[in-house]
């Protein structure tokens, strides 16, 4: 499913026009994006949790050349499943 998929499902779930599911899907989207940007974490109960992940500058190498490389630190967002959805997940074999 990608966003366009989901714009329509809630749109045809809820009896929205399109151009309102797709105001809701985007400020929810933003929503988890402003939050990360900020640092803050974004948990919604029974599907997961959104963090950002911090990572130190390190040392590395480039694979092709074997040359060493610096490489800065970097934040990266990461998401965690819930019980409920893990468990959703499982279920359906």
């Amino acid at each position: 499913m990608n966003k366009s998929d989901l714009i329509e499902c809630l749109s045809n779930e809820m009896n929205l026009p399109f151009h309102l599911a797709e105001f809701v899907i985007d400020e929810f989207f933003d929503a988890i994006s402003e939050a990360l940007i900020q640092d803050e974490g974004v948990q919604i109960r029974g599907f997961g949790s959104f963090t950002i992940r911090k990572y130190g500058a390190y040392t590395g190498r480039n694979p092709k050349t074997g040359e060493k490389i610096d490489v800065s630190p970097k934040k990266l967002p990461f998401f965690r499943p819930g019980k409920e959805l893990r468990e959703r997940v499982m279920s359906k074999k």
